[in-house]
């Protein structure tokens, strides 16, 4: 076969280009340390690289951003649980400590002090917040769980519909209003006032709603249709109650049917006769309460979160609020995705750990022991007035009224003894949720750091794998490049020798 000139000149630069392309490509690696370019240069690793950036994206997200966003959401509940935990035991200690039956006045006047602060930040810690989003209120991150604006409190108002469990049916002892030291002499001869300040008690079975203060006359309905009260009387003050029953002339100090049943407007509470109450609790009925309430005060629940109601602030556009279907609460659970197809539950609801039930339960105690330091500062004023001079001339009449009042002071003292000392287990049972909520969460932490642990090396693995697929070894490329460049520049100066050959050279 003849090899012409132009055949050797064609292929010389046939084999300088493609080690000019050698070196570009291996220039080109030694820039970006990358296998390839373009996807047409290795289809395999393009693909693979493909996968992998895939997965190493997701795992990067759930490593770098989902697990600890979720990390810090438990956070934040577990720091407002703990501060929640505090608060109990404190009103806990304060229960413990009105059990006591050798209160001084200075006692009963610190227990006061302390309820009162403690009830204005019973529920605080509802309204604790992670970057904005409010952690115990479900889907609505954005709303409060707790009044803390005064104006709003005061002029919002509410349908409300509370559906209470056989089981809250509870006994409770109601006494009379006692004694108003007198301080005249026509006061203090003055049998009439003396005959009505003759303090009483009488023991119902009564449920309690969430809110006093009720706007509306409530509509009560039971879940078991036979159940009715021969007569249902709504009073506005536990006083009208006790005024109604002292005009029908009953010989308890509030009179009730064994069938009927009384609301209290003023306390939402709903009194239940003998027959009724034993019919609710045989039957394990529950009692359905639909009422209005206008105007709250700061650090009570905002009604939206626990119960079905709707917001009639704006009567043209009224917002509708549904936390049970058929009896049944619906679950409002935010889950935050940690690892390729697990998932985990990051909020606490507050009807979990909140109980509606607190404020109201501190509301009482510290009325029971204003009425103890009242009776017992009545029993020593009296005293006092015995003492004085002044009085002199009515030691019989004050003997009386020194009796009426030892009796309202005896049984304000026994009252607030026996329900401090019932309020323990009730604070043990919401000091219980609150320690499993905080178990709960502790338990979420331990997965979410194993989990995170579990991902961390997952993502390494994948930015390894990523990096054998990708990257190319800079020694190594080194290596490479200066063979190839060698091989180009010998490809040039044999090149330079063959052009310069021609026909001419062999004539």
């Amino acid at each position: 076969m003849r090899i012409t000139n132009n055949m050797i000149i064609n292929k010389t630069t046939s084999n300088m280009n493609s080690n000019r392309l050698n070196v570009d490509k291996l220039n080109t690696q030694m820039s970006t340390q990358k296998k390839i370019q373009k996807p047409s240069e290795d289809p395999v690793i393009a693909i693979r690289a493909l996968r992998l950036r895939t997965s190493l994206s997701q795992v990067t997200q759930y490593y770098e951003k989902n697990i600890p966003d979720a990390n810090s959401w438990l956070d934040t509940t577990e720091t407002a649980l703990t501060n929640m935990q505090k608060l109990l035991n404190d009103i806990r200690t304060q229960c413990v400590n009105g059990t006591t039956d050798t209160l001084t006045a200075d006692d009963r006047n610190t227990i006061l002090t302390n309820l009162k602060a403690l009830q204005e930040q019973v529920y605080s810690e509802g309204n604790a917040d992670y970057a904005g989003r409010t952690v115990f209120t479900g889907y609505r991150t954005n709303c409060k769980l707790v009044f803390d604006d005064a104006d709003e409190a005061s002029t919002i108002s509410y349908d409300i519909t509370e559906s209470i469990s056989a089981s809250k049916i509870e006994t409770h002892t109601y006494i009379t209003d006692g004694v108003t030291v007198p301080s005249t002499a026509a006061e203090i001869t003055d049998t009439t006032a003396l005959e009505k300040a003759y303090s009483n008690s009488s023991d119902y079975e009564r449920v309690r709603l969430a809110y006093g203060n009720v706007t509306s006359d409530p509509t009560i309905t039971f879940s078991d249709a036979s159940i009715t009260a021969a007569n249902y009387t709504i009073y506005d003050t536990l006083q009208d109650w006790e005024d109604a029953s002292a005009t029908a002339g009953t010989e308890n100090a509030f009179s009730l049917g064994d069938d009927d049943m009384v609301f209290i407007k003023e306390t939402g509470e709903l009194v239940l006769g003998k027959n009724l109450a034993s019919s609710i609790k045989s039957a394990d009925a529950t009692i359905d309460v639909d009422y209005n309430k206008t105007g709250f005060n700061v650090g009570e629940l905002r009604p939206e979160f626990y119960f079905n109601c709707t917001d009639v602030t704006d009567s043209v556009n009224p917002v509708s609020y549904v936390n049970f279907d058929n009896g049944a609460r619906i679950y409002q659970d935010i889950s935050y995705t940690i690892a390729t197809g697990q998932e985990l539950v990051i909020n606490t609801q507050a009807a979990d750990v909140f109980n509606s039930d607190i404020y109201q339960d501190v509301k009482e105690l510290t009325s029971i022991v204003q009425r103890a330091i009242t009776a017992n500062e009545n029993v020593a004023k009296i005293k006092e007035m015995l003492n004085n001079s002044v009085y002199a001339d009515y030691t019989d009449e004050l003997n009386e009224w020194l009796e009426t009042a030892t009796r309202e002071k005896d049984l304000a003292d026994e009252a607030m003894q026996e329900t401090y000392s019932s309020y323990i287990t009730r604070f043990d049972n919401y000091l219980n949720n609150v320690n499993l909520e905080l178990t709960k969460i502790g338990t979420k932490g331990d997965r979410l750091d194993m989990t995170e642990t579990r991902v961390g090396n997952q993502q390494s693995t994948l930015e390894k794998l990523k990096s054998e697929n990708e990257d190319e070894d800079l020694s190594e490329i080194i290596i490479n490049y200066t063979a190839a460049y060698v091989a180009y520049q010998a490809c040039l100066q044999a090149a330079s020798k063959v052009e310069k050959q021609s026909l001419l050279d062999y004539l």
